[in-house]
């Protein structure tokens, strides 16, 4: 009678025939992963990490080098304190308008058919209208509403009425809050559907289930989860608004109202010259409301992700 044979399959020839994660193939997948990430990373260094240092250390320099702390107590006072507060409140509500009608917009597309053409071409126009900013976005709202524009002309030869009957507008305030609003609607878009997506049918079953309305869902269920989706992306509209800069400047010619473009006439303008610093400290108060607008930003999607 002949023996059974017996094939081992302990421990140690298990550990043999299995390849070791901390092997030799990490080496190359290490090093491929360094060569991706090192440009990306020398990018941000030099455009990103460099400029605020020098920012932050302008800041506390005067104009022979030397330490003062006269660029930021002079941040506190006079058209400086009011450049700020007219930039916090253009983002203000630039921010709450993007932010109330992306929500709008959001919604009835998630609504519809998530396959559906409506969807694809609202998302699709969002992401391109989002990045569309700068010289063309201001170019293109003076070619349609400027002094020459063709409804201030359709307007005024047909109706009879002039939209610059009061005042030049469109290059103060009210015309920059309505140029952001057009990029601010459709970045909302793409932040706040995803959060609209979230919401899972079987929650608002469970609520009818239980007898309860519409109104109870949105506000024991829908509310409350979208609440911190909704103030995120109005943090992010708002520093999105308080950092432009490139659409302000090719629609404000004369004058400074906002943070940036006093900025630009520190590093450009004759008439200061030698208080470059004082730039650099404006620059640096932009960094520190942006940062906190982004930490709180950050905190906020950090409790959206538990209910992702």
């Amino acid at each position: 009678m002949v023996a059974p044979v017996t094939t081992s399959t302990g421990g140690g020839a298990a550990k043999a025939a299995t390849p070791s994660r901390g092997g030799g193939r990490s080496g190359p997948s290490t090093l491929l992963a360094w060569l991706v990430v090192v440009p990306f990373l020398a990018y941000v260094g030099t455009f990103l990490v460099y400029p605020t240092i020098l920012v932050l250390a302008g800041a506390f320099q005067d104009s022979d080098g030397g330490f003062t702390l006269s660029n930021l107590t002079d941040l506190m006072k006079g058209v400086y304190l009011q450049a700020f507060w007219r930039s916090i409140e253009l983002s203000a509500i630039t921010a709450l308008l993007g932010a109330v009608f992306g929500a709008l917009l959001s919604w009835a597309v998630a609504t519809g058919n998530p396959q559906g053409l409506l969807r694809r071409v609202v998302v699709a126009a969002a992401g391109v209208l989002a990045q569309f900013g700068g010289v063309p976005l201001a170019f293109a709202f003076l070619a349609t509403v400027g002094f020459q524009g063709f409804v201030t002309q359709f307007l005024r030869d047909s109706l009879g009425i002039d939209l610059f009957a009061g005042s030049a507008w469109i290059f103060d305030l009210p015309g920059l809050t309505l140029v952001y609003t057009f990029f601010q609607i459709p970045l909302m878009v793409i932040v706040f559907l995803p959060a609209l997506d979230g919401l899972r049918p079987q929650w608002r079953e469970a609520t009818e289930s239980l007898g309860g309305s519409a109104w109870t869902y949105w506000r024991h269920v829908g509310g409350p989860i979208l609440f911190s989706p909704f103030l995120g992306a109005v943090l992010l509209l708002f520093a999105n608004a308080f950092s432009a800069y490139a659409t302000a400047a090719a629609l404000v010619s004369q004058g400074s109202p906002i943070v940036p473009l006093q900025i630009r006439g520190f590093l450009t303008g004759e008439v200061l010259l030698g208080q470059e610093n004082l730039g650099k400290a404006l620059g640096l108060g932009m960094v520190v409301v942006v940062g906190v607008a982004m930490g709180i930003y950050a905190l906020l999607q950090r409790r959206v992700s538990k209910w992702q």
